[in-house]
């Protein structure tokens, strides 16, 4: 959760890795090409700047909230990417965005990896939501749904629904509904 400047410069500069060229002449192809990262990270950007605002009282911090609340609702549908702030702790990685749903009341910890068209959300018969440990991978078009756990470095296969927890750390799961299988 960021609820300082050095919060929020820590979280930028994890996730400025992961999106931006390290080299000046990467970085000018990646402008010059349109590369999707950039709006992804633009968008990570607006995200925790609006976690930053929300986190924080006084007046100035809730007008600021509700700017980057709008800028993140406006980018987001530009990219299908819907999600929350205060949601992910830092370093997520979207890979492909399009489609990607995450309900507000989600935990998810540091360095998730989302590779498109994923849900995490409620069940539709309770309100509760995912709690997903650090470094998880969720494969196109994995679900995660209901009031799960998940534990640290859990890969969820492409296609996979997710709809039970999985405590334990380091396991791949597959299938629909989905079981574990290494």
């Amino acid at each position: 959760m960021i609820k300082t400047k050095q919060d929020l410069l820590r979280y930028r500069e994890a996730e400025k890795k992961i999106y931006l060229s390290d080299s000046k002449k990467g970085h000018l192809k990646q402008i010059a090409t349109g590369d999707p990262s950039l709006q992804i990270f633009r968008f990570l950007k607006i995200v925790r700047k609006e976690e930053y605002h929300h986190n924080n009282g006084g007046l100035f911090h809730k007008l600021s909230y509700l700017r980057y609340h709008r800028k993140r609702n406006k980018l987001g549908l530009k990219l299908g990417i819907e999600l929350w702030d205060n949601s992910f702790e830092e370093g997520l990685t979207i890979a492909h965005a399009g489609n990607i749903v995450v309900n507000g009341k989600a935990r998810i910890g540091k360095n998730c990896i989302l590779h498109g068209s994923n849900c995490i959300g409620n069940n539709g018969k309770s309100s509760d939501c995912p709690v997903i440990g650090d470094n998880a991978r969720l494969g196109v078009g994995a679900r995660v749904l209901g009031g799960v756990t998940l534990g640290d470095n859990v890969t969820v296969a492409a296609g996979a629904v997710v709809v039970h927890s999985f405590e334990e750390s380091g396991i791949t799961l597959a299938g629909v509904p989905a079981k574990r299988v290494r």
